[in-house]
């Protein structure tokens, strides 16, 4: 009872009269005399003392029909199926009768009457008390006034397929039944005056458990819907007891004495008499004197709070249906309680301050996650209001993902609330809500607060745990001072970058870092490296060094025991970052350099050219360096062994050689470089005249203008250089290489060079020309000779026939016989013979070839008259242009040729003699030539 007194009354529902629309909005008038009632699909269900069942529609209209002679009893409207089963008289005395109906067929404008049979336990006739249909439509249950109930099991609306059974016995009278469904187990709740029963129906032998022995009375029983387990009411004059089909569950204090039970949509109805009417208890006593009042209370169990209570004169029943509950009385008056809607019965929460209350409502109304949210809200802003912010900050944290936590955060930046903030902002974090700006406010909040244990929690948790930026969480923490947990928030979420900036920036320490990179993966190792390799050089200059060799050859990260041997177990590909961009590091550590590239050519012999050009610097700088003359040996033959590698890019290692003046490398370069001109510039401009003349002597094939440039170097020499000039100009004259005047001209400008010093070749140059003036005269007066000849046979054969004497063949050299074919050339073939070898019947097969090879250097003459360019090219690379000019003028490349060839039939009698002759004189021109 005290508990009951502590649940707070509420007005949720509004009390209307019923009006009948049709009728000038009178109250609506109930049928007279109404005994049963029940109300489902659609309609309201209503049974009289005359035997008619009435059928009440939503729009107030009535229907009925005669379903028994006398009176119905008892109503049941299945809420699945359109099945009505009622019990009614047909006759006068204790005869009971069940009727099946359907509504949906009818039978001569009456609903279709599927089953009729008499309700009778055993052989025995007593009163029905109460009924109950399963919804499957397999199970009926009736109980009598002796204490009986009779089971039908089957189809209830057929005879055939149902039998009818006793399943209970006792001499207390049956006042409750009902049905419950599990999964595939069907129960059976039984309740009488005294005591509640259970049956398990889906066994054979239906077992029964005997719940308690506290029974109610008539009509004081009812069935929660699933969402509350399906438990059975039964409602005391002292309490109201829940059961399960194996136990009792919960009471409650509900005191008075109970008329009705009813359960609808979480809602416990009950009906009680009023404490200032006369009691009266017998069962079965439905009638009430004009006077006494009744008390209609709506219960919401699992808010504990009262949702209706009225007080009403004589209700016959309370019925559920179209979303609201129908209140008929016997005046003929039926009141409508329309339940009013969820937000304003929040609203009337909230004005008296009842949030909690306010919140198990909405969530039992199945209220969506932002009406819920904001009664959090204010709730929240409530407790704020009254300075209970621990309380407040608690609804502030459920209305995260709706609410905007800036909302939140702006009320408690003040420094006393700081822990509540730190609460709520842990609260964003644990659903990953929280941005920057809330890691960077609640690692301060941690900060302030001196919290380190909450700080360490915080950042050490687990990595499926995490629910913040990892990133700002760092910074803020560098920021603060908290240099360890950033270092260890860094290593744990592999942010490379900020725990190698913190240990070398912060901590300084720079062996830690170079560790920690040695066992970074390959790229980001490589990155690193790039990023902080002068500032680890700098300070661990060794094992920076060891780390980049690795780096750059065969890469693999130092591991720790466990994790060397999880990766045994699988092969791992080793990964070579390029030596030459790393050269850089070593900017001030010159040692270090030098070990790294001799480790790298070492290694990799086919490093990049960079690796071989540093080197060979650093090499070129210890060699001029260096004073003692054994290591400066050493070091040259190390600089040149680079260069004849052929790693080295060609220019950028002359250059160095120059610099450093390298002389051995640089001789070297341009021999390999084929600048045979630099070499020799090379000598001259260090004076060294023996190897001017060696140059020349050794490169002089490939390049004849430098015994030119010899000469002329040593005109301008002042110095007695009389040896030099002598071994140059031998050279010249054996090679014919420069015209003799030309060497006057030159050796002219020099003081020290007398006529003694060309005098010997002036003379054998002399000698020669006198020599090759008379060949040339010899050879003039030869050809002159033949050319005279010549003419004097072409004169012959024009003016004087030519005997052909030949007695042998030219060919087969058999005697001639006729035919025979003769030429002028004076061979004579056979016909046969001639027709089997010539090629043409205008030559003479034996003076062909020879006569195809002046025609073809003719013809090669005629297509070299117009290459003007390799003319002028030959005419300017030679030493004696005249003899060039010459040539081409021999050649006929300055003359128009004319080749007047055999015409077809060049035998005897048909070929023309002039073009013979001049042939002839072609051929004969060429072999003297």
């Amino acid at each position: 009872m005290a508990a009951f007194l502590q649940w707070r009354r509420f007005v949720f529902f509004d009390k209307e009269t019923v009006k009948d629309a049709g009728d000038n909005g009178k109250n609506f008038v109930l049928p007279v005399g109404i005994s049963a009632c029940d109300s489902g699909r659609g309609h309201i269900v209503l049974g009289d003392m005359d035997g008619q069942i009435w059928f009440l529609t939503r729009s107030l209209q009535l229907s009925s029909f005669q379903a028994y002679k006398l009176r119905v009893t008892h109503l049941y409207q299945l809420k699945q199926h359109s099945i009505l089963v009622t019990v009614g008289q047909d006759e006068q005395g204790i005869n009971p009768l069940v009727k099946v109906w359907n509504p949906d067929k009818r039978d001569s404008g009456n609903p279709l009457c599927t089953r009729i049979f008499p309700a009778i336990p055993g052989n025995k006739p007593t009163e029905v008390s109460c009924l109950s249909v399963h919804e499957n439509l397999n199970f009926m249950a009736i109980g009598f006034t002796d204490g009986s109930v009779v089971l039908t099991k089957g189809d209830i609306t057929r005879d055939r397929h149902s039998k009818t059974l006793t399943l209970h016995e006792g001499t207390c009278p049956i006042t409750g039944l009902a049905f419950r469904q599990q999964s595939k187990v069907t129960h059976l709740f039984v309740a009488t005056l005294e005591k509640v029963h259970c049956y398990t129906l889906s066994v054979k032998e239906y077992p029964k458990l005997e719940l308690d022995t506290h029974g109610c009375a008539l009509r004081c029983s009812a069935l929660t819907d699933p969402s509350q387990d399906s438990q059975f009411i039964v409602a005391g004059d002292e309490c109201v007891y829940l059961y399960q089909p194996d136990e009792r569950g919960p009471c409650f204090a509900f005191d008075g004495h109970k008329l009705l039970a009813h359960w609808h949509r979480g809602y416990l109805l009950l009906l009680t008499r009023d404490t200032k009417s006369p009691n009266k208890s017998e069962f079965g006593s439905r009638e009430t004197t004009p006077s006494e009042k009744q008390i209609l209370t709506i219960y919401d169990l699992d808010n504990k709070f009262i949702a209706y209570s009225a007080s009403f004169d004589d209700i016959i029943d309370v019925l559920a249906e179209w979303g609201s509950f129908y209140i008929l009385t016997r005046d003929g008056k039926m009141f409508v309680l329309q339940e009013k809607d969820t937000q304003t019965k929040l609203e009337m929460l909230f004005k008296k301050n009842l949030f909690v209350m306010a919140i198990n409502l909405a969530k039992s109304q199945h209220l969506d996650s932002d009406g819920l949210s904001e009664i959090f809200r204010q709730y929240g802003d409530h407790l704020y209001v009254k300075g209970d912010h621990d309380g407040a900050i608690q609804q502030y944290i459920r209305t995260i993902r709706k609410l905007e936590p800036s909302y939140v955060i702006r009320k408690f930046l003040d420094a006393q609330r700081i822990h509540n903030l730190t609460a709520y902002l842990q609260a964003l974090h644990r659903q990953s809500l929280a941005n920057a700006d809330h890691t960077t406010l609640l690692l301060n909040c941690y900060t302030k607060l001196k919290d380190s244990s909450k700080l360490e929690e915080f950042i050490k948790s687990s990595e499926s745990e995490v629910h913040f930026d990892v990133e700002i969480a760092i910074k803020v923490l560098r920021q603060a001072g908290y240099h360890s947990h950033a270092v260890f928030l860094a290593e744990r979420h592999q942010h490379h970058k900020w725990y190698l900036k913190i240990q070398l920036e912060d901590l300084k320490n720079y062996q830690e870092a170079l560790r920690y990179i040695g066992r970074l993966p390959f790229d980001q190792a490589e990155s690193n490296m790039k990023r902080y390799g002068k500032t680890l050089m700098h300070h661990v200059p060794d094992g920076t060094t060891l780390l980049l060799k690795g780096l750059c050859t065969d890469y693999q990260p130092s591991r720790d025991a466990m994790e060397r041997d999880s990766l045994d177990r699988g092969p791992a590909v080793a990964k070579k970052a390029n030596s030459e961009e790393f050269i850089s590091v070593f900017a001030n550590n010159p040692r270090e350099l030098r070990a790294f590239l001799e480790h790298m050519i070492e290694v990799e012999p086919f490093s990049s050219q960079g690796v071989y050009d540093t080197l060979l610097e650093l090499r070129l700088q210890d060699w001029a360096h260096e004073q003692d003359s054994e290591r400066k040996k050493v070091l040259q033959g190390a600089a040149l062994s680079l260069l004849r590698s052929d790693n080295t890019v060609f220019d950028k290692a002359l250059v160095l050689c120059q610099m450093h003046n390298f002389k051995e490398g640089v001789l070297y370069l341009y021999e390999k470089g084929k600048l045979y001109q630099q070499i020799m510039h090379y000598h001259m401009q260090n004076e060294e005249y023996g190897k001017v003349v060696e140059a020349c002597k050794r490169y002089g094939d490939q390049e004849v203008c430098l015994w030119e440039q010899a000469l002329g170097y040593f005109a301008r020499k002042e110095e007695d250089c009389k040896a030099y000039i002598s071994q140059v100009l031998e050279h010249i004259d054996q090679n014919n290489l420069m015209p003799p005047l030309l060497v006057v001209q030159t050796l002219a400008h020099n003081s020290t060079a007398t006529l003694s010093v060309i005098k010997d070749y002036l003379i054998n140059k002399l000698q020669r020309e006198s020599q090759q003036i008379e060949d040339d005269e010899r050879k003039i007066r030869q050809y002159r000779e033949e050319t005279a000849h010549l003419r004097a046979e072409i004169q012959e054969l024009r003016s004087s026939a030519k005997i052909f004497q030949k007695t042998k063949c030219s060919m087969c050299n058999s005697p001639l016989e006729l035919p025979s074919v003769h030429f002028l050339c004076n061979h004579s073939f056979h016909q046969h013979c001639f027709e089997s070898y010539a090629e043409s019947e205008a030559e003479c097969p034996t003076c062909t070839p020879e006569n195809r090879k002046v025609m073809d250097m003719l013809r090669a003459q005629d297509q070299k008259r117009d290459l003007h360019d390799h003319f002028t090219r030959q005419l300017r690379c030679s030493n004696d242009g005249f003899s060039v000019v010459a040539d081409y003028f021999g050649r006929g490349v300055f003359n128009k040729l004319t080749l007047v060839t055999d015409p077809p039939g060049g035998k005897v009698g048909a070929g023309s003699l002039e073009a013979d002759l001049q042939r002839d004189l072609l051929i004969h021109t060429k072999r003297n030539a």
